[in-house]
């Protein structure tokens, strides 16, 4: 076990913190340790990934705990089909394993995860606790797969729960934004390792808009990319294919021009322009919507559902009704066009399958995910609270994990099962162990 102290800040470089200890526990019995001595001192403890999260949902000025030490698969049990087939396979993983790790283990035992987000440096842990989704009319967030976890509570103890074991921490836990204690590991339902075809082709906000919810259809996982002050929009659809497909992968020039280049390096020059010069962004969107070309390419589903983000942003998301995300696009295109705001960051439009984990965003609903991001050294205040007003107005939730105004008293009318969640909470951590100022808003 390292001990350290040094400040920490998240990916985005938006949350800072000061902890007066991190440490780096390599076994569940000395999290426990860590634990229990620091409830002790009268610390707080928070459990850190890759800190992607926008919100403050990692920070203390207690002790800061990172699993990157506990990684890797403990076990693989096979599921099987009515029939008797075996469909897939329950899957333990340690908490601190990075998905960008985690996709090719699991590909050499031929599994895979039904679903990913486009971000693959997250842990596991982290991407599950703040409900990290990823696209497709048919596919749930990452919550929704995990069927078992091990998790450190307050006390020191450690608890192990299922849908048959604790249930009811179980359902808390599975989206628990760090507020239960820290998840040691946690088993996820695999399918066998599938390829991914994937199509992107640009196409206008106007012509997607008028059957959005067809869009969605479209493909297994369906997404766009909208250009803000242009009508510009980049289409992504991903195919899901037998996993012996023959890969014909991105080409390695191709690739170092169009993800590495024009998706980073290049934008990145772009969005330093339009922060020296606002008025030109509009122009520069145009620029950056035309620079991506239509192209196909077919690969395993893990390289195809992330890709290299490089340039700093703050983003703020929403899950709105999928029947009503048409009438916010149109409501989002018209009032930043009125407002005078200017963004060169795309809107990305992402769609999720209703699911019955407690905290989801998607809860016993379809949704469209619509995320509006700012570059960081440009202003985002306007622009996000024009954005959430209309994602509210929708009956919009916001991602626990990017950026929002929500409070527990808002949270608790908008949330089904917040009150049971919160139930939960109280009685596996009463004095706060876990606490710090985004539970202190977002929880009673």
């Amino acid at each position: 076990m390292t001990t350290s102290v040094a400040p920490w800040q998240n990916w985005a470089g938006n949350v800072l913190a000061t902890p007066s200890e991190r440490r780096a526990p390599t076994t569940v019995a000395e999290v426990s340790d860590v634990v229990t001595a620091a409830a002790e001192r009268g610390d707080r403890v928070k459990c850190v990934g890759a800190g992607h999260s926008f919100t403050p949902a990692a920070t203390t000025d207690g002790v800061l705990v990172s699993l990157d030490d506990l990684t890797g698969i403990e076990s693989i049990v096979p599921t099987r089909d009515p029939a008797g087939r075996v469909d897939g396979a329950d899957v333990t993983v340690w908490a601190g394993t990075r998905l960008h790790r985690l996709g090719p283990l699991l590909w050499d035992l031929g599994l895979a995860q039904q679903n990913l987000g486009d971000f693959a440096e997250q842990s596991l842990a982290g991407a599950v606790s703040t409900g990290t989704h990823g696209t497709g009319c048919g596919a749930q967030g990452l919550p929704a797969t995990v069927v078992g976890l091990q998790l450190v509570t307050a006390d020191g103890s450690v608890l192990s729960c299922s849908p048959t074991s604790h249930p009811e921490v179980f359902e808390a836990a599975r989206l628990g934004i760090g507020a239960l204690g820290i998840i040691t590991k946690m088993t996820i339902r695999c399918v066998p390792a599938f390829a991914l075809r994937a199509e992107e082709r640009p196409w206008t906000l106007s012509a997607a808009l008028q059957d959005l919810e067809g869009f969605a259809r479209s493909a297994d996982h369906a997404e766009f990319f909208w250009f803000p002050h242009t009508d510009a929009i980049t289409v992504k659809r991903n195919t899901r294919l037998p996993g012996d497909t023959e890969l014909r992968p991105v080409g390695r020039v191709r690739e170092l021009v169009s993800d590495e280049f024009l998706s980073n390096e290049a934008f990145d020059a772009l969005c330093r322009a339009a922060t020296r010069r606002p008025a030109l962004t509009p122009r520069l969107n145009r620029l950056a919507s035309r620079a991506l070309s239509a192209r196909g390419f077919t690969d395993r589903s893990y390289r195809v559902f992330a890709s290299p983000r490089r340039v700093r942003f703050r983003e703020m998301e929403y899950a709105v009704p999928l029947g009503a995300a048409s009438a916010v696009l149109r409501d989002l295109r018209d009032t930043i066009d009125r407002s005078g705001v200017v963004t060169p960051f795309p809107v990305e439009v992402r769609f999720a399958a209703a699911d019955d984990v407690w905290m989801s965003t998607a809860h016993h609903r379809d949704v469209c995910y619509i995320a509006v991001h700012q570059y960081h050294r440009m202003d985002h205040t306007e622009l996000f609270r024009l954005a959430e007003s209309i994602f509210l107005a929708s009956g919009g939730r916001p991602h626990w994990g990017k950026m929002h105004t929500r409070t527990a008293a808002d949270l608790s009318t908008m949330v089904e099962r917040f009150d049971d969640f919160v139930s939960v909470r109280d009685r596996l951590d009463p004095d706060r162990l876990f606490g710090n100022e985004y539970t202190e808003r977002v929880l009673p």
